[in-house]
Parts: C-alpha cells; sequence; structure tokens
C-alpha cells in the first residue's frame, strides 16, 4: 500500500484551471482519469486524511504512484479529453458504461433494391433504418414475426435471394404467406418497397393510420362478399394490435427521448435508461457501478451522460439526426441537472448534429415515466445487492484462501497462468492468461509457439514460456525516456485543437512499463502475485527456476495437477490439498480449464493452417497473388515441379529471377519426398 504523501504534488504547482488527471500505480498503468473545474482544488481532495476518503477513493489514492494532468480551455475539451482516456487507457477504477455485447436493433435496409428486415448487432451505416434498440433479440423476432403477415417483406440473406432467383422457386415463408417473394416475381421491386415503407411507418409510430386502413379494407371485402380476404385482414388486425401492446405508447406527443433514473447508496449506485422512440419504449438498459468516490446525483448523471453516449457515438459511423440512425435522441430527461449542464448539452448536440434538450421532467406523462424508470432502478439495485454479495463474498474468499493455503505475503489480486498443447510433440504452443480481483482480463492473454518444447518436453516448454513472458517484463520495466512524456502528454491536448500543453506533473521520466510514443503499457510490463502452471512439480519447478535466474522473487509459482488436483508449490516435495469445496480450488481451476481452452483454440488454429500450407510460401519475393497465378496456369503443384525456368517466367508478373527461385525451391526441397493427399488437393486445387 503506497503512501499518498509520496507522491503528493506541492499545491503551488496545481494550476487553478479546468483540466484533466490521470493517477498511475506504480508500474506506470494509468488507474484512474477524472477531470475538474478546478485542478487545485480537486486533487487537493485526494491527499486529505485517508480516514475522511471514500472507501473506494482510499483504495484508488493508495494503490496510485503519481498523478498528472493537462490543463484545457473549456468544459466541453475537458469532457472530451476525459471520454478520450477513459476509453483509451480502460483504467481499473473508472467507471464504463458498456455492455459485453451491444444491444440488438431492428434493420431495415432501404439501401439495396430489395430492402431486408433483419436483427442486427453493430455500426450503424447509411441508407439502413434502425430501430431499437431491444433488450431482447427474441423481442425483435417475435414482434417480427407477427408483422410479416400483415407487411411480407423479405428477410433472407443475399446469397438465399440469389439461390431462389436461379431456381424459381420461393423459400418457405413465400410458400407461407410471410413474404411477397420478390426473388420470382410475384410483386415487382417497387411493390416490395412500398411494403417496406408500410413496415417502417408503423414502428415509426404511425399505427393509428394502419389499422384505419385494413379496417376500412375489410369492410369493403365484406360488403363485396369476399369474405376469405375479409377474413385475412380481420387477422392481420388482430396481429397489429398485439404488435402494438408490446410496445405500449406512453408519451402521447411522440417524443423521442431517453429517461434515466439512479438508485444509489454510499459505495455503488444503479442505472436504468429507457429509450422511447415515437412515445413507444423500444428498449430499456441498466448497470450497477462502484462509486469511485463520494458522487452525487449530479455528478453521476454527468459521468454517465459523457461515458454513455460518447460510446454510443462510436458505433455510428455516419451523423444522421433522424431518430432511427443517431446516437443522441431529441431530448435526454434525467433526476436532476449536472453542474455544468450547459457545457454537457452542447457537447451531446455536437455529437448528434443538431439540438438536443437535457432537462428534469416536473409534470405529466414524462415525470409519470421518469418515477417508472426509477422504480426499475430500485429493483434492478435490490436484486444487485441479493446476487453481489455471493460473489463478492466468494471471490474474496478464493483470494484469501489462496493467500493462507500458499503461504503468500498477500493476497494475490493477479494470477497468470501458463498451458501447453502439442499433438505429440508436434506443433507445440502455449497460452498465458490472467485472471485480476478474480476475473479474466482477456485484454492481456497472451499465445506461444513454443520452439523447445519439442525436444524436453512440457517442462521445457514452461521454461521457456516463462523466460519469454519475464525476460520481456524485466526489459520493459527498465526502459524510460525523461523527455518523452511531456510530448506525448502534448499531442493529446493538441487533438483538441487549441487545448493548452501540459502543466506540470509529478515526475520527470516516462514510467517504467509504459510506451513513451502511446502512454500506453507495454506487453509484459506488470508482474503477476502468483504463477500457475499447468502440471505438477516438475512444472513448477521450472518456471521457478526461471524467474530465480532472471532475478525475480517476489512472484510466487505453483503447479495445479489434473488427476488429483494438487496444488504443488514450487520447491515443495509434497502438494498443498485444498479441500474440494474450497473457492480457492475453484478458482485455480478456473484459471487453468481457460488456459486449457485458449492454448486449445490456438493449437488448432497453427495445425489448420499449417495442414493448408504450400511449399511456394518461402519462396522469396513470391506473394499470394503470384501463387495464385503460377498455380492457375499450372493446374497443379506437380506440373509446375516439372516446368523449367523459361516456361515459369512466361507466366504474366513472374520474371526470371523469381522464376529460378522458385525451380531452385521445388526441385531441391522436393526431391523424394511424397506428397499428403490433402496438401496436394489444396495445391492443385486451381485446376
Amino acid at each position: 500500500m503506497a503512501d499518498p504523501s509520496t507522491y503528493r504534488p506541492q499545491p503551488g504547482s496545481i494550476p487553478d484551471a479546468p483540466g484533466v488527471y490521470k493517477f498511475r500505480d506504480e508500474h506506470g498503468r494509468v488507474i484512474y482519469v477524472g477531470k475538474a473545474k478546478s485542478l487545485r482544488s480537486r486533487l487537493s481532495s485526494y491527499f486529505a486524511d485517508l480516514s475522511g476518503l471514500h472507501p473506494r477513493t482510499r483504495q484508488m489514492v493508495t494503490s496510485a504512484g503519481s498523478v498528472e494532468w493537462t490543463v484545457v480551455s473549456t468544459e466541453v475539451e475537458a469532457l472530451q479529453l476525459e471520454y478520450s482516456w477513459i476509453k483509451e487507457f480502460d483504467p481499473r477504477f473508472n467507471v464504463r458504461y458498456r455492455d459485453d455485447k451491444s444491444y440488438p436493433v431492428l434493420a431495415v435496409t432501404m439501401n439495396e433494391e430489395l430492402p431486408r428486415l433483419l436483427v442486427y448487432r453493430g455500426p450503424r451505416r447509411r441508407g439502413v433504418r434502425y430501430f431499437g434498440p431491444y433488450a431482447h433479440a427474441w423481442a425483435i423476432r417475435e414482434t417480427l414475426d407477427m408483422l410479416l403477415r400483415v407487411f411480407p417483406a423479405r428477410t433472407c440473406s443475399a446469397g438465399v435471394l440469389r439461390r431462389h432467383q436461379q431456381i424459381g422457386r420461393p423459400c418457405l415463408l413465400g410458400y407461407i404467406g410471410k413474404c411477397s417473394a420478390p426473388c420470382v416475381g410475384r410483386v415487382t421491386p417497387e411493390e416490395h418497397r412500398d411494403i417496406v415503407e408500410d413496415f417502417c411507418d408503423f414502428l415509426g409510430g404511425r399505427t393509428d393510420t394502419m389499422i384505419r386502413r385494413l379496417e376500412r379494407e375489410m369492410g369493403e371485402a365484406a360488403e363485396s362478399l369476399e369474405f376469405e380476404r375479409a377474413a385475412r385482414l380481420r387477422d392481420d388486425l388482430g396481429a397489429l394490435r398485439r404488435a402494438m401492446e408490446k410496445q405500449a405508447v406512453v408519451l402521447g406527443d411522440g417524443t423521442d427521448a431517453d429517461v434515466i433514473a439512479f438508485a444509489q447508496d454510499e459505495l455503488e449506485a444503479a442505472v436504468q435508461i429507457f429509450h422511447v422512440r415515437g412515445g413507444r419504449v423500444r428498449g430499456q438498459r441498466g448497470w450497477v457501478i462502484d462509486k469511485v468516490e463520494a458522487t452525487d446525483t449530479p455528478a453521476l448523471v454527468e459521468r454517465f451522460l459523457s461515458q454513455f453516449y460518447g460510446e454510443q457515438a462510436t458505433l455510428v459511423e455516419v451523423t444522421d439526426t433522424d431518430s432511427d440512425t443517431a446516437a443522441v435522441p431529441r431530448e435526454v430527461l434525467v433526476p436532476e441537472l449536472p453542474g455544468d449542464a450547459e457545457a454537457v448539452t452542447e457537447w451531446l448536440s455536437g455529437l448528434r448534429g443538431g439540438r438536443v434538450r437535457l432537462r428534469v421532467p416536473q409534470r405529466g406523462d414524462k415525470r409519470a415515466l421518469m418515477e417508472t424508470v426509477a422504480r426499475n432502478a430500485a429493483e434492478a439495485f435490490a436484486q444487485h445487492k441479493l446476487r453481489r454479495a455471493g460473489d463478492l463474498t466468494a471471490r474474496s474468499a478464493a483470494l484469501q484462501e489462496l493467500q493462507d493455503g500458499l503461504g503468500l505475503d498477500s493476497a494475490p489480486l493477479r494470477i497468470e497462468c501458463v498451458d501447453v498443447s502439442h499433438v505429440q510433440g508436434s506443433d507445440v504452443v502455449a497460452s498465458l492468461v490472467v485472471f485480476e480481483d478474480g476475473v479474466p482480463r482477456k485484454s492481456d492473454y497472451r499465445r506461444f509457439a513454443v520452439r523447445e518444447g519439442a525436444e524436453g518436453g512440457d517442462v521445457a516448454s514452461i521454461a521457456e514460456v516463462t523466460r519469454r513472458r519475464f525476460a520481456r517484463f524485466r526489459s520493459d520495466g527498465e526502459r524510460q525516456d525523461p523527455d518523452e512524456r511531456r510530448v506525448t502528454e502534448n499531442a493529446v491536448a493538441e487533438t483538441l485543437g487549441g487545448a493548452s500543453p501540459v502543466e506540470a506533473g509529478t515526475g520527470t521520466g516516462t514510467p517504467a512499463g509504459v510506451d513513451p510514443e502511446t502512454g500506453r503499457p507495454r506487453r509484459f510490463a506488470y508482474p503477476p502475485n502468483l504463477l500457475v502452471v499447468d502440471g505438477a512439480g516438475p512444472q513448477a519447478n521450472a518456471a521457478a527456476d526461471v524467474l530465480a535466474d532472471l532475478g525475480i522473487t517476489d512472484v510466487a509459482v505453483v503447479g495445479l495437477a489434473k488427476r488429483l488436483e494438487e496444488v504443488w508449490v514450487a520447491g515443495e516435495p509434497d502438494p498443498v490439498i485444498l479441500p474440494r469445496t474450497s473457492e480457492a480450488l475453484y478458482l485455480l481451476q478456473r484459471v487453468r480449464d481457460e488456459a486449457h481452452r485458449f492454448a486449445i483454440a490456438y493449437h488448432r488454429q497453427k495445425r489448420s493452417s499449417r495442414m493448408t500450407r504450400s511449399e511456394l510460401d518461402d519462396v522469396p519475393g513470391l506473394g499470394q497473388a503470384r501463387r495464385t497465378a503460377l498455380l492457375k496456369h499450372f493446374g497443379s503443384l506437380r506440373r509446375l515441379r516439372a516446368a523449367s525456368v523459361e516456361e515459369i517466367s512466361e507466366v504474366p508478373g513472374v520474371g526470371r529471377h523469381t522464376a529460378e527461385a522458385v525451380r531452385r525451391a521445388l526441385s531441391g526441397e522436393q526431391e523424394g519426398r511424397t506428397k499428403r493427399p490433402t496438401q496436394e488437393r489444396n495445391e492443385g486445387g486451381a485446376k
């Protein structure tokens, strides 16, 4: 635990101006990013008496080793820079309002001749209309299935469409009336587009017009004694009404708005957001986050708006003020306005490309909807408390049991695990996975192609991977350039278009383990508290010997044997037997199994690429285009092997020098060698 007084800057050296600041740990890794109207006032608050700080703030300042800042001109620039740094460095103490997957939307490809309806995730593109987001993909599919009865538009992919155009028969949806079958000419492209536009109008809120039209057509059909058509229209009306029930009108004026509410205590906060489009609730999302410092509702609102809408804006490839495409709606309703509401509103308007209203609803439907969202936030927070207690208790118990069972000085907050994969000594690969605070950190995963494993077996492979991983850590940790940090931070500030350069930060050189050019951590820059290897005593001892040779003494090494799940501590003659029901053993098993999964995936990929490899791959100056041209010209590798230099040089793009290199490679290396049938087929596929 670091003492904040050791890196506290002199109060007079901190500017009394708006800016953005970063806390770094002892390895130079950014652990927290914040912004302030007055850097001097905000940073001074972090170095008050530790006993009076918020628990998460106290943990952050005692984990940090330095603090630095950038002065900017306006609060809008501070918002932009803060979001950019949070996105770039992913600090562990900052909240990221993002999901493990993007929320699904209903997309209509109006930019195609025959528009298609599909469930979609990902960046939004020009010429495509989007409706959503929805909380679940099944909700979209259920709604779409009902509406296809009324709006029989195309839902198939381009490949399926071409295939049915060629065979002249519609797909199953065409036979059952849920597609108008434009692929076989049942409707013209213009008629199909009319169907799609009616579908978009219905989802866009023009439901009353559609209902009245169908009722009129049903009455006309009944008067004309077309009872089958009238019955079909009656069923269509029922389908539309069921779809409307799933998207109840909450705002009668057809407002496009996002409604945001919070439920919180001193340590955590739950946020809920309802996406209202055309007066109907199209989707709902929620998060529960840890508070890093004592934060009131206005500050929570500001952080949420800057990070959530900044993240959403990166998913939209084009700026479009249409409500179906824009990242920010026309109106954002919040429980309390942030302290710098004008700056936040200006920033949101810039993201949207049009005017955005940020306000607190006072009465009417919008106030009632805000209360509904607040109740959802409170319910989600209560449920989280019940689940979180078990999760945090289990993870804390696992780390504490590992510390006690293995005799460690502290709980292993960062655990790395190495596993080796091969088939009888061939294609040897290894994986390294990382767990922090008991959960995977996949951005730090690494994989290795092992060079020495075939000769020495798993023990040698473990030793090689350990040597490469920690040799890189040693070399990265020793790199520093005293003049680079100021240049890097000034470059970041200049991207804001006129922001002031960096004022005085603490320290003079780039922190160990940080790339001075990008400001990001170098690969393998941070050591683990515990290194786990897949194996028993010999594997653990091999890894420990490598660490001793490198002079690294503060990393504990254990091996986890699969047969009896014994934990072998390096240098100990007998294993540690953890109880089968212990959280510590369960955590080690999760780490080991994740490393095994990652290694197997890489091994399969490497074997697959080797089986499709050609002798032409290693010819100098022969790229993919020339290899393809040679195989296409001669038909197979066997005929190419029998060709002369003159015949090879006749291929367009292949000169005599390259032809001689091809001839040497095929005649010298392949003499007396028998090809495998699979490889011969792969190389002769251009025949």
